[in-house]
This record gives C-alpha cells, sequence and structure tokens, in this order.
C-alpha cells in the first residue's frame, strides 16, 4: 500500500516502504547513521513520524533495509558472468570497495545486524558457492570468505581514515609529517614517505587490487592442501 507524500520540490511522492529506505539511505549516507532517526526520516519525506511505523516496526527494521539494500546494490553491478573462482572473488572484492566507499556509514553497520535480508544472504551463499565449487572444503570456503572480507573491510577502513580533504592530499600529509624525522630516528619512515608517497600521482587506493591479487593468490594454496 502507498500514500501520498510531499517531496523536497513540494510534489507529491508515494509514501512506500521502498521510498522510506530511499530516504534513509540518503540520510545515512549524507549526515551519517547517526542522525538517522525517525524523526528525522519523517522530516525528510515530508510526513509525520507515525506514518513510518505503518511501513517498518522500528529502526532496526530499517537498519537491517539499508545493510540488504547495499548488498543488492553490490550484486546490480557485478557481471555474475566470471569464469573462475579467482575473477569472482576479485570482482567481489573490487564491487564492494566501491560500495563501501559510497556509504561509509555501512562499514560498521554489516556486520552487526542479526536479522539479515534476502539479498545480504543471497551474497553470503553465493559466495561460498563459488568457493565450495572451486573445491574448497567447507572450512577452507568459510575461512577465504573471512580472510577476503577482512581485507576488503580493512582496507576501505583506512583508506576512508587517512586525514586527507577537500584542501590536502596524501602527499601534503605526508610532507608535513616530514619534520618529524628530520631527527633521522625514523630512517624507514623517511625513505617510504620520499620514494613512495611523495612521488607525482601516488594514490593510495591504487594499491587495493595489488593486495587483493596476493589474497587471492594465498588462497590458491589452501586447494592445494
Amino acid at each position: 500500500m502507498v500514500r501520498e507524500t510531499s517531496g523536497p520540490s513540494g510534489a507529491k511522492l508515494q509514501l512506500s516502504r521502498e521510498l522510506v529506505f530511499e530516504r534513509a539511505m540518503d540520510l545515512a549516507d549524507h549526515t551519517g547513521l547517526d542522525s538517522l532517526t525517525m524523526r528525522s526520516l519523517a522530516v525528510a519525506l515530508g510526513v509525520k513520524p507515525m506514518s513510518i511505523y505503518y511501513y517498518v516496526a522500528k529502526k532496526s527494521e530499517i537498519l537491517d533495509g539499508l545493510v540488504d539494500r547495499v548488498f543488492e546494490e553490490a550484486a546490480s553491478t557485478r557481471s555474475h558472468h566470471d569464469s573462475t573462482w579467482q575473477q569472482a572473488m576479485r570482482e567481489r572484492a573490487v564491487t564492494m570497495r566501491a560500495v563501501l566507499a559510497r556509504h561509509h556509514w555501512a562499514l560498521g553497520l554489516i556486520e552487526s545486524r542479526t536479522s539479515p535480508g534476502p539479498a545480504t544472504l543471497q551474497h553470503h551463499n553465493e559466495t561460498l558457492g563459488i568457493l565450495r565449487s572451486a573445491g574448497f572444503s567447507i572450512e577452507a570456503a568459510a575461512r577465504a570468505y573471512a580472510v577476503l572480507d577482512s581485507y576488503i573491510y580493512g582496507f576501505v577502513l583506512q583508506e576512508s581514515t587517512i586525514p586527507v580533504g577537500d584542501t590536502a592530499t596524501v602527499t601534503d600529509v605526508a610532507a608535513s609529517m616530514l619534520k618529524q624525522f628530520e631527527s633521522g630516528q625514523y630512517p624507514h619512515l623517511l625513505e617510504v614517505a620520499t620514494a613512495v608517497v611523495m612521488k607525482p600521482g601516488y594514490d593510495f587506493g591504487s594499491q587495493f587490487e595489488d593486495g587483493l591479487d596476493l589474497v587471492i593468490h594465498g588462497l590458491e594454496s589452501w586447494l592445494d592442501s
């Protein structure tokens, strides 16, 4: 069932469960997860808070739905035509990193929910299925999945917390830190800063796929054992 509500431009919109989650994701993207409340969501939808309860029972249901939308978005951007498990895991990792970069709030949320939705369950089941079909044992498949996610989530977290803003680049930050290396106490940090980070065109994010290839290559040994 749908109900009418007004959008930001004053145009009439059909209030629905889908629209509730769409606005909730917009709020989380633009103002952060902490600012997402039933009241702020009602304001964004142009309705009274009680109207939202017709579609969702409580905030935790919204959070579960947001996680499901993240996995749904990841699935919609994958080709699903990979010929090897290595290619499938590589594309999955690249896709998840891109989705998590668009929705920074999701990183700390996706592993905390206890009521996963269909898209979330399908994502996990499909990933494990690819690994099992490749020859991984049940235990090895579970471990491989955990290793891959640890790398993906860890890289996204590190990438999102680097002190780089609109007016500073990674090289700017490194340049400001060089003063702390002048004493000669940190020779290895100095050589990395000058020979790697401060080189023209350095991009921290470009290292993601190199590391991913190493992880996948390492997982291949589990098939042999």
